[in-house]
């Protein structure tokens, strides 16, 4: 996903990245009618370097994708966007509570069983605010407890606070092994999971390498662990210039790869395998704490009405951009419901500039918009992870606002220092082109609501009332049935201009010498095959 800083982007979100999986034709390097190979090495090229591995505190969807080589969950998600079974073979839930039992035989890549207790510990510690993890909110409710009872091979997660979607949630979360708990740090440039790999060599910035688990006899679904085709090895790649990746996609020496840029044409040409998803892409937030352009609503309004919106989606998406209907990518959850559509001010720039004469910033000498002594400027980042097309957006923002008076800085940065700055408030900055990459409505939460960093993740500083009563109302509605819910929710942060909803991208991951699925928009481990040639 390059989910993105999880959201990003960079979230998980989320990595996690996200959306509606299709297939294209597999052309000659796609399954077709190859052979498959066992004792292979597939080689993944990702954007930006991981960073910290420990799962509970990533930001970024890098991060996301390299983790679930090296860690299971409780439930999987198939390409369709469907639960199936993980770690847990089944569960029962309300919107407070789920019981999950878990599936016999499972070791940890030390050679440990997993116990009921290490999972139930996994829960507790991200649901409580003081450890800060990241995953608070986004999977496990804050305040939410488990309890493990080993005779039965059942852990039962009880919520605080209601969460419609509280076995899915939950049941995301990577799980670490006790080793890994114990020793949080051995787990920055480590790993202690039940995952398909184990991780066996660390060159931060250049590869990583993972080697297949033989004694590794369960998995998503139906997976079947003597199935053909698996690869023996897998190295994860830091390749940052998608022309690169492109090269080494067609010569071989990459067998899987998300080209977003120009360079995807020429792949799709070449007719490589291919997968794609689509997920949010154009999603602009200003800084809503005091002190910043943002904390004013006319302003925001006015700096949306400024900007040429279609333009800009274009050239995010080298034109192959989609509307968006909602902030959850499409296809990954349950609700269709369109949230979006005609909520954001027309572009009017004629309208904006009036809007901030209005609130009494005008022009100064030299063109730039002045307010009791203190300049118009804005320091707009976004994540270099996805090449010329988002530095061409950037900049087509900036020319945009100069027109209208303001001074604007950019600052493109790696996922990790983006994360950093933006999510964990390391930082200061004034505007962000950030996709929170999410498959709930309910994992949007605690980065549009609650505390500021480095107490939450609200980094906007978001206060919207509306938004927060309709999520209210929402999340005691069990799955579905709060779908109308959740998108009056959204629209509530639209109206306000809390979150600037623009383009969705069509994002390809491409392959060749292999075959694969994905899973919330990441290659899903489990479903990689190998061929012969």
């Amino acid at each position: 996903m390059r989910t993105t800083w999880t959201l990003p982007a960079l979230l998980t979100v989320m990595a996690v990245w996200l959306g509606a999986c299709s297939a294209s034709d597999p052309g000659s390097d796609g399954a077709g009618d190859r052979v498959l190979a066992d004792g292979k090495t597939f080689t993944l090229a990702l954007p930006a370097d991981p960073g910290n591995l420990d799962p509970h505190f990533t930001t970024t969807g890098v991060t996301v994708q390299l983790d679930m080589f090296l860690y299971d969950s409780l439930v999987s998600i198939d390409p369709e966007g469907k639960v199936e079974t993980g770690l847990a073979t089944s569960w029962e839930e309300s919107t407070t509570e789920v019981t999950y039992t878990l599936r016999d035989g499972v070791t940890c890549s030390d050679g440990s069983p997993l116990t009921a207790t290490d999972v139930a510990a996994n829960i507790t510690f991200v649901g409580k605010p003081e450890n800060q993890s990241t995953r608070m909110g986004v999977f496990v409710p804050p305040g939410a407890v488990a309890e493990a009872d080993e005779d039965a091979g059942t852990v039962r997660v009880m919520s605080k606070v209601p969460d419609a979607f509280l076995a899915r949630s939950v049941g995301s979360l990577p799980i670490i092994c006790g080793k890994g708990l114990e020793d949080r740090s051995s787990l920055e440039q480590g790993a202690a999971g039940t995952g398909m790999y184990e991780l066996t060599d660390v060159v931060a910035g250049d590869h990583y390498t993972l080697t297949r688990r033989d004694d590794y006899a369960w998995g998503p679904g139906d997976f079947d662990p003597d199935q053909k085709g698996l690869p023996e090895t897998v190295v994860v790649r830091v390749v940052p210039n998608e022309s690169t990746v492109a090269n080494l996609l067609q010569t071989g020496e990459v067998n899987a790869a998300q080209v977003l840029g120009p360079d995807r044409d020429r792949l799709v040409a070449a007719k490589l395998f291919q997968r794609d998803v689509v997920a949010p892409l154009g999603e602009l937030l200003l800084n809503e704490q005091d002190g910043h352009p943002g904390a004013d609503e006319d302003v925001r309004r006015a700096l949306t009405q400024g900007l040429d919106l279609e333009s800009v989606g274009n050239v995010l998406t080298s034109g192959e951009g989609r509307p968006p209907t909602s902030m959850v990518a499409p296809g990954q959850g349950p609700c269709t419901v369109d949230a979006a559509s005609g909520a954001l001010p027309a572009f009017d720039a004629e309208a904006a500039s009036s809007a901030l004469d209005a609130a009494g910033w005008e022009k100064g000498e030299d063109g730039i918009r002045e307010k009791d002594g203190k300049r118009l400027s804005l320091t707009l980042y976004y994540s270099t992870s996805y090449g010329a097309p988002m530095q061409g957006g950037a900049e087509l923002m900036q020319q945009m606002w100069h027109e209208l008076g303001v001074d604007t800085e950019l600052k493109g940065a790696a996922d990790s220092e983006a994360g950093a700055v933006i999510i964990g408030g390391q930082g200061s900055w004034d505007a962000t082109i950030l996709p929170l990459g999410v498959t709930l409505p309910s994992q949007l939460v605690p980065y549009l609501t609650g505390p500021t960093p480095p107490n939450g993740t609200n980094f906007a500083g978001i206060d919207n009332a509306d938004y927060a009563a309709h999520v209210a109302t929402a999340s005691t509605m069990a799955g579905a049935a709060g779908c109308d819910k959740w998108a009056e929710a959204e629209k509530a942060l639209f109206e306000h201009v809390d979150v600037v909803l623009f383009v969705d991208s069509v994002q390809p991951f491409f392959g060749t010498g292999t075959s694969f699925e994905l899973s919330q928009g990441n290659v899903q481990p489990a479903s990689v095959r190998m061929y012969a040639g």
